[in-house]
């Protein structure tokens, strides 16, 4: 038995990985176990056919990287393809909207499916099983099914917003995937009811006996490529034999004694570095947790990352990234002297007033030993395309390529789009303090960037980190929670900052963590949607 700890959005997925610890296996068969769990019973957050990062480091074996499986646009891209399409932007400059939606739903909107990859990749290489012996539960739920979890339900049933389509389409447009998520009448499954996926299961059943090889060149690739390429989709053979993960050093700042390590780009890290720099100018402890001091300079911090994101972060293979200048401790002094002097940073957008799809999802899993990982996979928010007979949707992570040429984020062949993915570990005395991660497409780095802030500058647990009311500044506009006070929100609009309060009193990013003090574990689970955390 392996004394450990897993965090998920899906509780299905954390007593997966607790049955795996509590085995014998590892925190990387733990988490890959329960990671292939999550792409069966929340299949338009997460996917083999998706992407991400996973982040983690081995105690007992010295081991200490990142593997980075983000999509990459197919071969046959364009940049100028959509360009005569654009309708708008959204409004945090993280994905655009189409004529059409083609970039949103349906088979052009696929990147690269390197999420099956990267598992088996993570499991030859660090796990002590094979990814076919830890597969095992994903295809029990698979035949068996899964009761429909209430905040899995919301995300089906959620309506157009600002642009964005309507969810249920990526359900019932597609016949192979309202086979799937539709009854007979064309509705949808219910909370508590049971989903049931066999044409996933016998997928799964077929990678376990042949091998990861035949979804990237054997029989199911082929499948895919009789279809995608039919229904005018850009992913061929070629971009499935193309799949690689890259294998890549985390990284590295600290921050008031503590060590912090993140991943690299095209994943969202180098912006948790560039806020926590400009942050330790200020004595944040002092100002009290979520006061109007401490929410505009946050803020502040927050707005500096995303425009540095939007003009200077990119897939470092096709943009040269100012690493160097970025996280020098002198240009976060340079910063922070720009908001200690009270100037306001301006976030360009091309237009006001969307929003992005925000689906994805996260596994934290450490043992008492400081072995841990953290790993945020993803659909973007998926095509709503599966192809018959295989059971899994693919990814729609074209949607967040800028469609206008010449810019970091434009469209090319083989390039991956940044994103905000930044599955983070802070070390403390050289030994894993704290692992965060979380779903929530560019609110993800603020939802991490909170939670360590709450760690490390104001003492809280795991729990009441991811738990605290948050906020959000990626344009000009600082969004809040319900829970923060309406005197707070009055004082920065006295300040001069528009604000947009949300009904909910948990936003997005969806943020779980897990804590490591003195050789105990404390976890937490966001309570905004139906995951948890436990201990064996």
């Amino acid at each position: 038995m392996t004394h450990g700890m897993v965090s998920a959005p899906q509780p299905e997925a954390v007593e997966t990985g607790l049955d795996i610890l509590n085995s014998g296996g590892n925190v990387v068969d733990a988490a890959i176990g329960a990671a292939m769990v999550q792409t069966v019973v929340d299949p338009q957050n997460c996917g083999i056919a998706g992407f991400g990062s996973l982040h983690l480091y081995l105690a007992d074996r010295d081991v200490h990287t990142c593997i980075d499986f983000h999509g990459r646009a197919p071969l046959a891209t364009k940049p100028e393809m959509w360009e005569p399409l654009i309708l708008g932007e959204c409004e945090d400059g993280f994905g655009f909207m189409l004529s059409g939606q083609v970039n949103e739903i349906g088979y052009q909107s696929m990147t690269t499916p390197l999420s099956l990859k990267a598992f088996h990749e993570a499991m030859e290489r660090f796990g002590t099983r094979s990814l076919a012996e830890v597969m095992g539960p994903a295809i029990e739920y698979c035949e068996e099914g899964f009761p429909v979890r209430p905040s899995l339900h919301g995300l089906w049933n959620r309506g157009p917003v600002n642009g964005r389509i309507a969810h249920i389409r990526r359900l019932t447009e597609d016949p192979a995937a309202a086979k799937i998520y539709a009854k007979a009448d064309g509705s949808l499954y219910g909370v508590g009811e049971m989903v049931r996926n066999p044409d996933l299961g016998a997928t799964y059943r077929r990678i376990a006996e042949q091998g990861i090889e035949d979804f990237y060149s054997g029989e199911i690739a082929h499948r895919m490529d009789e279809d995608i390429p039919a229904h005018g989709g850009l992913l061929t053979l070629a971009d499935l034999a193309a799949c690689e993960t890259e294998t890549v050093d985390p990284l590295r700042t600290d921050y008031r004694g503590y060590a912090v390590a993140t991943n690299q780009p095209p994943g969202g890290g180098l912006m948790i570095v560039v806020m926590l720099n400009i942050l330790e100018n200020f004595d944040l402890a002092a100002m009290g947790h979520n006061s109007p001091d401490y929410i505009a300079t946050v803020a502040e911090a927050m707005k500096i990352a995303t425009v540095d994101k939007d003009n200077r972060m990119g897939d470092p293979r096709f943009f040269d990234i100012p690493f160097a200048e970025l996280t020098s401790k002198d240009y976060a002094r340079a910063m922070a002297d720009r908001i200690k002097a009270g100037e306001k940073t301006h976030v360009p957008r091309m237009n006001s007033g969307t929003e992005e799809s925000q689906e994805t999802t996260h596994i934290c899993v450490a043992d008492t030993s400081g072995n841990c990982v953290t790993m945020t996979h993803s659909l973007g928010s998926s095509s709503g395309v599966v192809t018959d007979g295989l059971g899994f949707m693919y990814n729609n992570c074209m949607m967040v390529f800028d469609p206008r040429p010449g810019n970091t984020g434009s469209l090319a062949p083989g390039k991956a789009r940044f994103t905000a993915l930044s599955p983070t570990i802070v070390f403390k005395d050289d030994k894993p303090f704290f692992l965060v991660g979380s779903p929530g497409g560019t609110t993800i780095t603020m939802g991490n960037l909170q939670a360590i802030l709450n760690v490390i500058d104001f003492d809280m647990t795991a729990q009441e980190a991811v738990s605290a009311p948050r906020f959000m500044a990626t344009s000009d506009t600082i969004e809040v929670t319900n829970r923060i006070f309406r005197a707070t929100e009055r004082e920065l609009q006295s300040r001069g900052y528009p604000t947009h309060r949300h009904a909910v009193s948990h936003m997005m990013p969806h943020v779980h963590g897990i804590r490591i003090v003195d050789g105990k574990l404390d976890g937490g689970a966001d309570p905004s949607n139906d995951g948890m955390a436990a201990e064996v």
